[in-house]
């Protein structure tokens, strides 16, 4: 056990002497907020003023901004090899803030600020630093899918505070119109932008396009944060909408469902590894929008569980697929295969990470889906069918980039280069870790 420590504490300072001054200023800032945060995982209630500003959180505020700061250090670590610049750094400190206060809004409008502001240093990200001369039509969809989305959710809240006065959370109760025309536009209004934004299946095009053009640390933000904004906006609009939900959320739950079984077999004839785990998240995202939809406690709770798990689960498989395209100058599943061979250490990072992709134990994925399943099998014993073609095809697209990319035959000129750096094992690790050991203090995520 001490041998363990004393390495982990020699890969630490290792990368710690890699950064520069501005780098050591930022993750020190970031260190010292994460753990601020923390300090309030025993307060239910957390309601602040700044500048008159309405801030506040329960818990399931207080671990998305943990997760928020920690890809957000994952990310500056992962972008070390490729050199980082002031404007880089810049860029994500904005990112952070930005996130930080759309998990902190307490008023609908501060909410769609923050919300929108997100896409801003993400559009840079992607168009700035992005590999692909492909990368600003990618960006293109990314900007015209979310914000024409969000469009109808900015007239929706300046219509909600001009009826009620007020657009606090604290205030949304159940809204009175529910059998109007105008309630049932108001309804979708409200859950149009997030469901783009997971995204749910059928308004996700933007999402494989953007992680396949965007850098290491933008498909790091977009699969670890970005589409966690999505879920949290649901479940705080869920009590002004409950009367709408529980009379469509058979709509939500089948399209949920059944999009992830198309888009699993989809995943089974992907070659490229950066668009495969890309459509996995799209398939895990459809697992928490049913969970939502089912109004049950321990469905919002199985997809908070969800989107944590998911988060650095699917960072850290964008991080070795990035490390695996570095070597071999390709995404290709079959330019990867037999890699096994070639770096052994790497395959099995590669092993914990795809299982924990597929919910095994320990991980917090378990505890997400195991929740998910129980609160869609009791919202309705026909959901059995597309649950169950849903984790089958998960574990088989799973062992599918597995098996395809680590075993197989090498192909002819691959080969010659090094293996991972400390560097890169530690960036790993720290993915890993909490996806495991949390599940200890599953107590955390009662919301």
């Amino acid at each position: 056990m001490l041998e363990l420590i004393g390495l982990l504490m020699g890969m630490v300072v290792g990368v710690w002497l890699e950064l520069s001054f501005t780098l050591m200023v930022t993750v020190t800032v970031l260190v010292l907020g994460s753990m601020v945060s923390l300090l309030y995982v025993g307060s239910q209630d957390l309601v602040m003023s700044v500048f008159g500003v309405g801030l506040g959180g329960d818990m399931m505020s207080v671990g998305l901004i943990w997760l928020s700061m920690w890809i957000t250090l994952l990310m500056l670590m992962a972008s070390l090899k490729s050199g980082v610049d002031s404007w880089f750094v810049c860029l994500i400190l904005l990112l952070v803030v930005l996130l930080v206060g759309v998990f902190l809004s307490m008023d609908l409008v501060w909410f769609y600020v923050m919300f929108e502001g997100v896409l801003v240093p993400t559009f840079l990200l992607l168009v700035g630093y992005g590999y692909q001369p492909e990368r600003l039509q990618a960006g293109l969809y990314l900007i015209f899918y979310t914000v024409f989305a969000s469009l109808p959710l900015l007239l929706m809240i300046l219509w909600w505070e001009s009826s009620n006065c007020s657009s606090s959370v604290v205030c949304l109760v159940g809204w009175a119109g529910e059998g109007s025309d105008l309630g049932f536009v108001l309804y979708l209004a409200g859950v149009g932008a997030f469901m783009v934004k997971m995204p749910l299946f059928l308004v996700h095009l933007w999402l494989p396009s953007a992680h396949v053009e965007a850098p290491v640390s933008g498909s790091m933000v977009l699969a670890g944060v970005l589409l966690k904004m999505g879920g949290f906006g649901l479940i705080r609009l869920c009590p002004l909408f409950v009367s709408w939900i529980s009379v469509t959320s058979w709509f939500w739950v089948s399209l949920s469902l059944w999009g992830g079984v198309y888009l699993s077999l989809v995943c089974l004839r992907q070659g490229d590894v950066s668009a495969l785990i890309a459509y996995s998240s799209v398939v895990h995202m459809g697992l928490v929008v049913g969970g939502i939809m089912s109004l049950s406690v321990i469905g919002f709770v199985g997809s908070y569980v969800l989107m944590v798990g998911h988060g650095l689960c699917s960072s850290g498989l964008f991080c070795l697929a990035n490390m695996t395209y570095d070597r071999v100058g390709s995404r290709s599943i079959l330019v990867t295969s037999g890699f096994l061979a070639l770096i052994p250490s790497g395959g099995l990072v590669w092993f914990l990470l795809v299982s924990a992709n597929m919910a095994a134990p320990p991980t917090i994925n378990l505890l997400g889906e195991i929740s998910l399943l129980g609160s869609l099998l009791g919202w309705s014993s026909l959901s059995l069918v597309g649950l169950g073609l849903v984790s089958f095809l998960s574990a088989s697209y799973s062992l599918y980039l597995f098996t395809s990319s680590q075993h197989g035959e090498m192909m002819g000129g691959v080969g010659g280069f090094e293996g991972f750096y400390l560097s890169e094992y530690l960036l790993l690790l720290l993915h890993w870790l909490p996806l495991n050991f949390i599940f200890i203090k599953s107590d955390l995520f009662v919301l």
